[in-house]
């Protein structure tokens, strides 16, 4: 690996050192955060910083604690993969109801410790192996998860041996319904309300490392589209007792819980949607009868788009905040999908097409605190917006990606552009403060040429090496993400450095977010419905050739194209589909049959295998691997529990069965995060195999 490779791999693409994670505790007066000690340390410690003086405590120093780190447990493991968590030591942390104490669970064990700083962090007796403590209102007990089992320290075991797993999030909602945990205490903290997860309908998958045949293998649940789904329940629990209550919906219908929690110690509020994730409600429970009712409903013939976080919700005058498209535009008289990502109150509209809404913070200042797009999709800005008028008040309005977190006027903004990250706390007083930031400086300060084109209107990107000279061709390099729920075109520095790394290999790098990537508009993510193929590369090939219309110096008879999962999806669909456009391709983790990828995410877009089976044979790659003429890497992770291997290795049996060469790394013990430098030392030979093919 060249000096940018390794560096990449030695602070985890320059995320080492940075603060995260933080929180809000005390009313605003404390700030937590996790972070290590410098831009090539792994090993997150806990802080606290103390917002009237502005002065930062670590609380937690995991080597201190455990300066021989043992295995994580398998559940810890697996969740961590779920939410792309590459740090080490003090992974993530839950406040008492007051905010003045946390605890956490290293490497199984589990602490308790106090923002005052007096004393070293407290060890909690537990069960065995802990997982997800969370303390209850005034920290004097933790609810933790041991082998699938829900504990509560001082205490025991408070649920029931019934071959369930108790008080964690099923592979669905951690992965694909952003919800990572599994039990809520009670306001008064005495009662949890936890989840009941049955697997046992659920397929098993197999992971074994060919590297290391002494081992014995691990299998997962894994709930493989058009297949069963795990039976997810919620019951109170008396945490003394261990007296249930179920709480009771129509699970049959709608069988996914997105979001769950305690209004009060007389309500419980959750959201669960159907299968196709076409209706959501949000539903009022009785936690002394479990009974339940409907507050609100929100619909969409083709899905519910699940990037809108904070909704649906009870604003603090009873209303209800739920998400909407603003009405859609018409060409032709045929109407082509709604023009923005909007919030209603009960029903009506409180924003317009001229507003892109992407994440509901919560009440700051009497007003709404939103995430949204104002300009170009590429930027987001920090708002506030009046619920009763629409008005908005803009916090963070420059060029860049701006985000924020509040409490008791308290506020944290996030700003992040071309020159990097900046983190500034701003009290109701008008003090500011900045929790340092130790990471390494990013190498590179990168201005890609941002373009809309076709008649969609694509966001595009271009990166040109350093130094190009006007009338020098170069090699095409494409490299997008391509699918749901993802945007690559941001202004979000990080994700430009390895393109820049890229170009200058000598590449004109091109990112292209197609339509049914995310952020764009309703209508732009909403085209992909019923169909990944057809759309994704229709877009690519098309926002490809306008971009060589007005940019000469791209060579479009050389054009490379890599990407990783979905990514790794759209470049082996590019070789083999349109070998016309796309010369050589290096394909990472593709999911190359949709009808073995999991439920939540493919059912969402593709409906179910069962009823739209065309649909999943069109955008299939196996039936394509006799047409295969252009050079292909494959890659695969033998550990990856998110794209499993075996999507791989069936395509590499296709274009073997029909005779067509290609390449195939398959790596032991890689998991879809491919962490500690695997996906630098992938770059590497990425680069020598294009230079090879392409160049």
């Amino acid at each position: 690996m060249d000096d940018f490779l390794r560096l990449s791999a030695d602070t985890a693409r320059f995320t080492y050192g940075a603060p995260r994670a933080f929180s809000f505790g005390d009313g605003g007066r404390l700030l937590w955060f996790l972070r290590s000690d410098g831009p090539t340390d792994a090993f997150d410690s806990l802080w606290v910083l103390d917002t009237t003086t502005g002065a930062a405590t670590r609380l937690a120093d995991p080597r201190e604690l455990c300066p021989q780190p043992g295995p994580l447990p398998a559940t810890e493991r697996r969740l961590r993969e779920r939410i792309r968590l590459v740090a080490a030591g003090i992974g993530s942390y839950a406040l008492s109801g007051d905010g003045l104490r946390a605890v956490f669970a290293l490497y199984g064990r589990l602490y308790e410790v106090s923002a005052s700083g007096a004393g070293e962090p407290k060890e909690i007796p537990a069960a065995g192996p802990a997982f997800d403590p969370r303390p209850n209102a005034d920290g004097s007990r933790t609810a933790y998860v041991s082998d699938d089992t829900l504990y509560v320290a001082p205490g025991g075991r408070v649920s029931p041996d019934d071959g369930a797993r108790w008080g964690v999030a099923e592979f669905a909602a951690a992965e694909e319904l952003d919800r990572a945990r599994g039990h809520w205490w009670s306001p008064d903290g005495n009662t949890l309300l936890a989840a009941r997860v049955d697997e046992s309908a659920l397929q098993r998958r197999y992971f074994t490392d060919p590297a290391h045949p002494e081992i014995p293998g691990e299998d997962v649940a894994y709930p493989e589209a058009g297949g069963p789904n795990a039976d997810v329940q919620l019951w109170v629990v008396d945490a003394a007792t261990g007296d249930r209550i179920r709480v009771d919906w129509d699970a049959g219908s709608y069988p996914y819980v997105s979001d769950a929690g305690w209004e009060s110690e007389t309500e419980i509020l959750l959201t669960v949607q159907d299968r196709l994730q076409q209706n959501v409600l949000l539903l009022s429970a009785d936690p002394a009868t479990g009974r339940t009712r409907e507050l609100s409903r929100t619909t969409h013939p083709q899905w519910v788009d699940p990037m809108l976080p904070g909704t649906p919700a009870r604003l603090p005058d009873g209303r209800m905040l739920t998400s909407a498209d603003t009405p859609p535009a018409t060409t032709g008289g045929a109407p082509t999908g709604g023009a923005a990502r909007a919030l209603a109150v009960d029903g009506k509209l409180l924003t317009g097409d001229d507003v892109q809404v992407r994440r509901v913070i919560g009440i700051h200042e009497g007003s709404l605190l939103i995430e949204a797009a104002l300009r170009d999709p590429s930027e987001q800005q920090v708002l506030l917006l009046d619920p009763a008028t629409g008005e908005r008040t803009a916090l963070a309005d420059g060029p860049g990606v701006h985000s924020a977190l509040a409490s008791a006027g308290t506020l944290l903004l996030t700003s992040a552009d071309a020159g990097g990250y900046r983190r500034t706390v701003r009290t109701p007083d008008g003090r500011e403060f900045a929790p340092a930031d130790l990471s390494e400086p990013l190498p590179y300060r990168v201005a890609p040429v941002l373009e809309r084109v076709t008649e969609h209107g694509v966001p595009t990107a271009l990166v040109l090496p350093r130094g190009h000279v006007p009338g020098r061709r170069l090699p095409v390099l494409m490299d997008s993400y391509g699918g749901p729920g993802m945007q690559d075109v941001s202004a979000e520095p990080r994700r430009w450095q390895a393109r820049q790394w890229w170009a200058d290999q000598g590449f004109a790098v091109v990112t292209v977010d197609n339509r049914g990537t995310a952020y764009v508009s309703p209508a732009h993510t909403h085209a992909m419905y019923r169909g990944f193929s057809d759309v994704t590369l229709e877009d690519q090939v098309a926002a490809l050739r306008a971009l060589g219309a007005r940019h000469p110096d791209l060579d479009l008879g050389r054009v490379g194209i890599r990407g990783w999962s979905y990514g790794g999806y759209l470049s082996a669909l590019a070789v083999l589909r349109r070998p016309d456009v796309f010369h050589a391709a290096a394909a990472g983790a593709a999911p190359t049959d949709f009808r073995q990828y999991d439920t939540a995410y493919t059912e969402r877009y593709l409906g179910l295998p069962q009823e739209h089976p065309e649909v999943y044979e069109r955008d299939s790659l196996l039936a394509d691997a006799p047409a295969l003429t252009r050079p292909l890497l494959l890659t695969t992770g033998l550990a990856d529990d998110n794209v499993h291997p075996s999507h791989t290795l069936r395509l590499s049996q296709a274009l073997t069965d029909a005779g067509r060469p290609h390449r195939l790394l398959a790596l032991p013990g890689v998991t879809h995060m491919t962490p500690g430098g695997t996906r630098e030392k992938l770059m590497a030979l990425e680069l020598e195999f294009f230079r090879e093919v392409l160049v």
